[in-house]
């Protein structure tokens, strides 16, 4: 098995309190790092420190997918009792990000629970430990399931499980669009309904698509797709189940799904492109959108919010950070660069930035979820996200001044 950091992400249980949830009162804080060359401590991506706290933001400090999804579900499940125990976790493939995005479906209730990742050796051992830590307690509405397996995985992965005792369900299968349509049919069948809404995203173009998963993680609709000239059938057959009342909200520039397409979308349901010119934009304007009629998009316009910042090239990593946005403060996606934002992300966090009259004890504050170390987002880079996500008077002038 593949073996990651255990020891740091075993730390992390004493920070819980940092998402709001309940300490584990026989976790241990780590050790203190003692910086090395001159270097403050927050360079370091030891074990030791797997997370990075700055006043306004905490960094998952891993840029290793694996680790970062146990990172994320220890911050989110601490599993002390009933109330804070996962209910099935989703386990998927780490090298298959099309699967693994559509399966953030399956983060949101009633399975309750993170995704986390396997790999063609089988279950890796930071995974498997996290598997034991959380022993969740399988839906009542889902037969009491406690591990869903989905797409084509290992056949090691189920042997390891019995080891476990756990029950498990799979949702089988090696191509995209059919494990999405797949995907979308169990939550119906899980929830007892099926959404009206959807998400339509590239399966060839992660950076445009990904800011879908935040959403499907915090609420039922799933995401569907297409490539840029073609609807796959399996598409097709689950926007057929919407009987033409589909509310399509489609992820995504014209480069990347055509207006072909667009208009084909039209012979299952209403509509609407959310779109920017690159990455960064799509992903600002997609955390903005709010429809007034479905209640469907974040609708993030103005302060007292929590956002998840990543790069634009790591995929597998964002889909990890997907429970940012079901449980604490809830969390769209925002991408960043690595030693600072763009100047759309700039422009959008500025626009949202408390303000005080009189006391910053006023509130509300902003906050963001970090995922990756050093080397995929500087402390520079860390430090402007804190700066712009500070409350400052509005007044104008120093962000401390006045108290």
């Amino acid at each position: 098995m593949k073996k990651v950091l255990t020891t740091g992400i075993t730390a992390l249980l004493a920070f819980g309190v940092l998402a709001g949830c309940q300490n584990n009162e026989n976790a241990s804080s780590p050790a203190p790092t003692e910086p090395s060359n001159g270097s403050s401590p927050a360079t370091q991506t030891e074990a030791g420190v797997p997370w990075v706290g700055t006043k306004n933001t905490t960094r998952i400090n891993t840029s290793d997918p694996v680790e970062a999804a146990v990172l994320t579900s220890k911050m989110l499940w601490t599993s002390t009792n009933d109330n804070n125990k996962a209910g099935s976790v989703v386990l998927v493939d780490s090298e298959n990000w099309q699967i693994a995005a559509a399966s953030a479906d399956l983060i949101h209730h009633p399975s309750n629970g993170p995704i986390l990742f396997v790999n063609k050796d089988g279950i890796p051992e930071a995974t498997y430990n996290e598997l034991k830590r959380l022993n969740p307690k399988g839906p009542e509405s889902n037969d009491g399931v406690q591990v869903i397996i989905v797409g084509d995985v290992a056949g090691k992965v189920e042997e390891q499980l019995k080891e476990l005792n756990y029950k498990v369900d799979k949702i089988e299968g090696k191509e995209p669009a059919a494990v999405a349509q797949a995907i979308d049919a169990y939550y119906a069948k899980v929830s007892g309904s099926q959404p009206e809404s959807v998400i339509i995203g590239s399966m060839d173009s992660p950076e445009f698509t990904l800011p879908a998963v935040n959403w499907i993680a915090h609420m039922p609709e799933p995401l569907l797709y297409v490539s840029k000239d073609e609807i796959p059938e399996a598409t097709i057959n689950a926007l057929n189940t919407r009987e033409g009342k589909a509310n399509i909200y489609l992820i995504g520039p014209e480069s990347v799904v055509s207006a072909k397409v667009e208009e084909e979308l039209k012979k299952y349901g209403k509509v609407t492109r959310i779109s920017g010119e690159d990455p960064y934009e799509n992903a600002v304007n997609f955390a903005k959108f709010k429809d007034p009629e479905t209640e469907f998009g974040w609708g993030i316009t103005s302060p007292g919010h929590n956002f998840s910042f990543l790069p634009t090239d790591s995929t597998m990593l964002t889909i990890a950070a997907a429970p940012f946005s079901h449980l604490g403060k809830h969390a769209p996606l925002l991408f960043t660069d690595k030693d600072g934002m763009p100047e759309s992300v700039m422009q959008y966090v500025m626009s949202v930035q408390p303000k005080f009259k009189t006391s910053p004890t006023e509130g509300p504050y902003n906050h963001a979820w970090i995922t990756g170390d050093v080397n995929s987002i500087s402390e520079k880079g860390q430090s402007e996200i804190d700066d712009m996500l500070e409350i400052v008077p509005a007044s104008g002038g120093d962000a401390h001044s006045g108290h």
